[in-house]
């Protein structure tokens, strides 16, 4: 894979239709448009709170645990207008081997993984480059 550019989350923003998603490097910031639960659950995790009944990330926790699956880091790889495209990618251990799995997923969900695994957020330089900027 190409260069990769760390990402930093600056801001989370949340109405009844939609949560906006504040992301970007020192120099040019970008959001990402989610659904709104998705949005509670990256507050959540912001404000280290826990909710009160067991979320789709906790299931993943556990299916993760029982594969014995770590999460290493999010790339942000591309952008279609405003659509983002992300991968999870992860390290199983299978015996003796390490296996690194690439996982396409949304980039809501990898941002709420990126918070509950504390592992790193990046994106491509063409997607800070395609991306339109907004302020902080």
């Amino acid at each position: 894979m190409a260069e990769l550019l760390p990402l930093t989350l600056t801001k989370v923003m949340q109405s009844r239709a939609y949560t906006v998603i504040i992301l970007g490097t020192e120099n040019k910031k970008f959001a990402i448009y989610t659904e709104p639960h998705t949005g509670l659950h990256i507050q959540s995790y912001l404000a280290h709170t826990h909710p009160t009944r067991p979320s789709t990330y906790d299931l993943l926790d556990r299916v993760f645990r029982g594969l014995n699956v770590k999460p290493l880091q999010v790339v942000i790889q591309d952008v279609e207008e405003t659509v983002y495209y992300a991968r999870l990618f992860a390290e199983q251990i299978i015996g003796d081997q390490k296996i690194i799995l690439e996982v396409d997923a949304r980039p809501s969900d990898c941002i709420t993984l990126a918070l509950k695994y504390q592992i790193p957020l990046f994106c491509t330089p063409a997607v800070l480059e395609k991306s339109v900027a907004v302020a902080d």
